[in-house]
């Protein structure tokens, strides 16, 4: 230990200066000694031996004053102290090889929002965005009550409360849809619902009786995926007529294995109250309209008495203005021209394959099909089979659906023009986790989104050289 003990008091002397290579290299190796002498007492000769080191600008002061030099045993514990002061200093923290603690880290919490930025930011996520459609809307509460900031505004509580049922639903009975071949009724059990649970209670469904409280969905195909962006979309514009859909994996033993293999599909939340007609062979609609008598309840100066004996009478003209917009977006053709009359379809489209599109030829012969209401709300039109096209060609567009629509919904046309649609779907979509992971996320969604965006484009472009108004929609 001498040496470096000799080298320390040569640098806290004077004879070495403190920034001397030597002296910080023995710094932490005389500490480390003298942290090992310590708690034995040094020699008394030692110790006045390393002092006769001392500079004799050190020593100076005590011969001038006529005071009497410190005890060797008093220096040797000051240096000892100072030592182990110097080796105990922290690093400068710029330099430090230490990690930050996590409380100190940049950045924003864990548990706020992230910005959209791809599909596997979100991938370990999915319970959370389940979690908080739970929170965001408890059974029972009034229709924004405990609803956190972050969620869209155009969501209501109701459809917080329905997708959260039809995303977790436990899946406790089933029935086919007639004419529907790969789709199926299921009724659904929301989580924490006691019901049943003793006994299991999952007897196959009644085609009318297990589904009249409101929860039951109708699982579509694969391919109807799209039908999910459709309801965002709906939403988004403020339109308010579709029906709240989610994106889901089926695990139920109830289900076929062709709905258990892992592949996602839509959902979509049944309403108990729409309205059939009684006619087997045109049930999928609540009135029976040809296309000339759609387009003769269009015109704005028709005689009172028509409008009162038409079919579909109590519906206002509003209400097709509202189907035209949301139609003409995602080019559904189902409703408005099953025939394909107003573009020149592919060989392959089923309007071709089922000789629909030669009947183009007899207007009179045209009908419309998935005409609903409720009869809750006869007067307000339902959209369903909303799946549309998302690939269908600009080429091709079909303006035939915005035939005889003279105005549109302010707020809808506000919200195209606003250049905000995209986002406002980003938004809106992400809390589909399983949607959005399953399409790469923002990245993976922007091309259907510009698709749709450009169609909204040509739309207002539409309205502008048509001069066609926008009316205030006061009852949503």
């Amino acid at each position: 230990m001498a040496p470096a003990i000799t080298l320390l008091l040569q640098c806290c002397g004077g004879r070495q200066p403190l920034g001397n290579t030597s002296c910080r290299a023995h710094t932490s190796r005389g500490a480390a000694s003298l942290n090992q002498t310590l708690p034995r007492a040094l020699p008394a000769a030692a110790l006045q031996h390393h002092l006769t080191l001392l500079s004799p600008q050190v020593q100076r002061p005590w011969r001038r004053t006529g005071m009497k030099a410190p005890a060797p045993a008093a220096v040797g514990v000051l240096l000892a102290l100072a030592l182990l002061a110097l080796t105990h200093l922290p690093p400068p923290q710029e330099h430090s090889l230490l990690p930050l603690p996590a409380s100190s880290l940049p950045g924003p919490p864990r548990e706020a929002a992230a910005p959209l930025s791809g599909g596997q930011a979100y991938g370990k996520r999915l319970p959370m965005a389940r979690t908080r459609l739970r929170q965001e809307q408890a059974p029972g509460r009034g229709r924004r009550r405990g609803v956190r900031r972050d969620t869209p505004p155009w969501l209501s509580a109701d459809d917080l409360q329905k997708m959260w049922l039809l995303s977790t639903g436990q899946v406790v009975s089933k029935t086919r849809v007639p004419a529907h071949g790969q789709i199926m009724r299921v009724g659904l059990r929301a989580v924490g619902d006691a019901k049943g649970d003793a006994k299991g209670d999952v007897s196959p469904a009644s085609p009318e009786g297990d589904c009249q409280d409101g929860r039951c969905g109708l699982i579509k195909r694969p391919g109807d995926l799209y039908e999910v962006l459709a309801f965002h979309l709906d939403r988004v514009l403020g339109l308010n007529r579709s029906l709240p859909a989610v994106a889901r994996r089926f695990s139920s033993r109830l289900l076929p294995y062709s709905y258990t293999d892992g592949t996602l599909r839509p959902i979509i939340w049944w309403a108990p109250d729409l309205q059939h007609l009684e006619d087997a062979n045109n049930d999928q609609n609540s009135c029976a309209l040809g296309w000339l008598q759609y387009q003769e309840m269009l015109q704005p100066h028709r005689p009172m008495l028509v409008a009162r004996d038409a079919p579909c009478s109590s519906i206002p003209p509003s209400e097709w203005s509202r189907l035209a917009l949301f139609d003409f977006l995602l080019q559904v053709h189902d409703r408005l021209d099953r025939y394909c009359c107003g573009f020149q379809p592919d060989p392959s489209e089923p309007c071709v394959e089922e000789m629909l599109h030669e009947k183009c030829r007899n207007p009179a012969e045209l009908v419309l099909v998935h005409i609903l209401v409720r009869r809750s709300a006869p007067s307000r039109l339902v959209f369903i089979d909303n799946a549309g096209r998302p690939q269908h060609p600009e080429e091709k567009l079909n303006f035939r659906l915005l035939q005889g629509i003279d105005s549109f919904p302010a707020a809808a046309v506000a919200t195209l023009r606003s250049g905000r649609l995209q986002s406002l779907l980003l938004e809106s979509l992400h809390l589909d986790q399983e949607l959005w992971e399953s399409q790469g996320g923002a990245e993976g969604l922007r091309p259907l989104l510009r698709t749709i965006d450009r169609r909204a484009q040509i739309l207002l472009r539409h309205i502008q050289e048509h001069n066609l108004t926008v009316f205030e929609d006061s009852l949503r």
